[in-house]
C-alpha cells in the first residue's frame, strides 16, 4: 500500500511544490490538497487529472471545515501517512505587516497571524490525529520560520510572526509527546524552509543570496528530503530545510 498525504494549504508557493512532488513518486497513492477556495484554485485543480489528488475547501480560521474535511478524508481512508501544514500569513492586503516597533502593533493583526500560523495547524491535528495511529511511520511537519527561534533573535520586530511561529513550535513539541503515547509510529516535527521565492517573502527577499532563495519546486523537495530522513528520536525537533537542528 502507497502513501496517502495530506498537505493544507496547497493552493500555491510551497504546499502546491509539495504536492507535484508527491506526485512523481510511485509509492503515493493519495494526496488530500486543501485551500480556501478550490473554485479558484485553477492550477491546483489541474493537478486532479493525475487522478490522486483529491482538493478540498479548508480554512484554518474556520474549524468547522477542518472537521469537514477529516470527516470527507475519514470515509476515504482509514490512515494518513504524511500531514503537512502549509498555509502562513505574514502580510497581506488588509493591512497586515511586519512591525518594526511596538506602536505598530495591533490586537486585530495579532489575533489573525495567530490564527492561521499556530492555531490553524493544531486544529487540522486535533481533527486528524486518529489517522495517524496506524501501525507504520507517519510524518506531522508544520511549516515553521527559523525567526519563530526565541534563543536565535537577535534583531526584534515582526512580533505578529515571530511570535504566532514560536507558539506553533510549542504546540508541535507539544503534540510530539502526546502522540508519543497515543500514535506512537508519528513523528511530529516543525521545519523551516528557507527563504523561498513566494508572496510570502516577495517584500523582504533584498540581501537574500542568490543560492539561499529557493525556487518553490526545490524548497518542497528539501521538505520532503528532511521527512524522508526522520529517526523516531527526532520526533518534537524544529529542523531547518537542510535537516540541521535549529534552537528553540
Amino acid at each position: 500500500m502507497g502513501e496517502t498525504c495530506l498537505i493544507q494549504g496547497a493552493s500555491r508557493g510551497i504546499g502546491r511544490a509539495l504536492v507535484t512532488s508527491l506526485l512523481s513518486r510511485d509509492d503515493v497513492d493519495t494526496v488530500f490538497a486543501t485551500c480556501r477556495d478550490p473554485e479558484n484554485a485553477e492550477e491546483l485543480r489541474a493537478l486532479c487529472k493525475d487522478g490522486r489528488v483529491v482538493v478540498l475547501p479548508l480554512d484554518v480560521t474556520d474549524e468547522s471545515t477542518i472537521e469537514a474535511v477529516a470527516r470527507t478524508i475519514g470515509e476515504e481512508t482509514d490512515r494518513l501517512d504524511r500531514i503537512v501544514n502549509v498555509a502562513g500569513v505574514l502580510h497581506n492586503a488588509n493591512g497586515i505587516a511586519p512591525e518594526k516597533r511596538l506602536e505598530s502593533i495591533s490586537a486585530e493583526a495579532l489575533q489573525a497571524v495567530f490564527a492561521v500560523n499556530a492555531f490553524g495547524p493544531l486544529l487540522v491535528l486535533k481533527h486528524l490525529y486518529g489517522l495517524l495511529r496506524h501501525e507504520n511511520r507517519s510524518v506531522v511537519a508544520n511549516v515553521s520560520a527559523r525567526v519563530g527561534s526565541i534563543s536565535d533573535n537577535r534583531l526584534g520586530g515582526w512580533y505578529a510572526y515571530r511570535g504566532s511561529k514560536a507558539a506553533l513550535n510549542m504546540f508541535t513539541r507539544n503534540a510530539a509527546i502526546e502522540l508519543g503515547r497515543r500514535a506512537p509510529n508519528a513523528i511530529v516535527v516543525a521545519v523551516h524552509p528557507g527563504t523561498v521565492d513566494t508572496q510570502l517573502s516577495e517584500p523582504f527577499q533584498r540581501g537574500v543570496p542568490a543560492d539561499r532563495l529557493f525556487p518553490v519546486d526545490r524548497a518542497a523537495q528539501q521538505i520532503l528530503d528532511v521527512l524522508d530522513a526522520l529517526e523516531p528520536s527526532q520526533t518534537g525537533s524544529f529542523l531547518a530545510w537542510d535537516g540541521s537542528e535549529i534552537p528553540w
